[in-house]
C-alpha cells in the first residue's frame, strides 16, 4: 500500500518545479524530493544528519541494523512522520517532519529507529497478517522506549512520553486503519495554504 502510494504521490508532483537531489549522508543513500517551495531542502539534510548521528551516538548497533536492512532513505512529502516500503527496502522520513524548528533531533530520530525495525521484521522473511500489525507496532514503539530512555533526559523526555502513550492503547488504536485518500486530501490542503502564503508575502 505504502509503495502504491508513493507512486501516486510522486506522479503527481512531477513537473511541479519541485527540487530532486540524490545525496549520501552518513553512508546512506537519500533522495530528496522537496515539494514545498518555504523549507529549506540543506537544513531538512541537516536535521536528518543529526538524527542519525543520534543513533549512532547513544544505540550504535540500531544504526549498524539500519545499514543492513534498509538501501536508501526518502525524504518527501507524506501524509505521515514515515514509513518503511519494504519493495525497494526504502525509509521514508516525511520533509516537514524534519523540517520543524519546535522539536529536536531526538523524536525523528525515534521515527527512523520505528520503520528501522519494520525493515528488521521484513528482512528476517516474516510473514505477516492484519491481526500482526498491532504486535508489530508495539515492537516498534518498544524500540522507540528502549531508545529514548538511553538518551539524555532533556532529549529523551518527549519520545518516552509519545512510546508510553502509544503502548497503553488498544489494539485498533495502536494501529488504526487510515484513509490514505482524505489523508493525502488534507495534506494537499495544507501545502496549498503554505503556497498562497508564501505568495502573498
Amino acid at each position: 500500500m505504502f509503495d502504491k502510494l508513493f507512486g501516486a504521490v510522486r506522479a503527481a508532483k512531477l513537473g511541479l518545479g519541485a527540487e530532486a537531489r540524490q545525496v549520501t549522508v552518513r553512508g546512506f543513500s537519500v533522495f530528496v524530493e522537496n515539494t514545498r517551495p518555504d523549507i529549506d531542502t540543506a537544513a531538512v539534510l541537516a536535521r536528518l544528519d543529526e538524527s542519525l548521528a543520534l543513533i549512532e551516538r547513544y544505540q550504535p548497533w540500531r544504526l549498524a541494523h539500519l545499514r543492513q536492512d534498509v538501501k536508501q532513505f526518502l525524504v518527501i512529502r507524506y501524509p505521515c512522520r514515515g514509513a518503511f516500503f519494504p519493495d525497494t527496502q526504502s525509509c521514508m522520513t516525511e520533509l516537514t517532519f524534519l523540517a520543524r524548528t519546535d522539536i529536536t533531533a531526538a523524536p525523528v530520530a525515534a521515527s527512523i529507529l520505528h520503520e528501522g525495525m519494520q525493515a528488521r521484521v521484513h528482512a528476517m522473511g516474516i510473514q505477516r497478517g492484519p491481526n500482526d500489525l498491532p504486535r508489530e507496532e508495539r515492537i516498534c514503539r518498544r524500540a522507540e522506549l528502549d531508545f529514548g530512555m538511553a538518551l539524555p533526559p532533556n532529549l529523551g523526555a518527549p519520545v518516552v512520553e509519545r512510546a508510553l502513550a502509544s503502548l497503553q492503547l488498544e489494539d485498533s488504536d495502536v494501529a488504526p486503519a487510515i484513509d490514505w485518500n482524505e489523508a493525502m486530501r488534507r495534506q494537499n490542503a495544507i501545502d496549498q495554504q503554505a503556497a498562497h502564503g508564501r505568495r502573498s508575502q
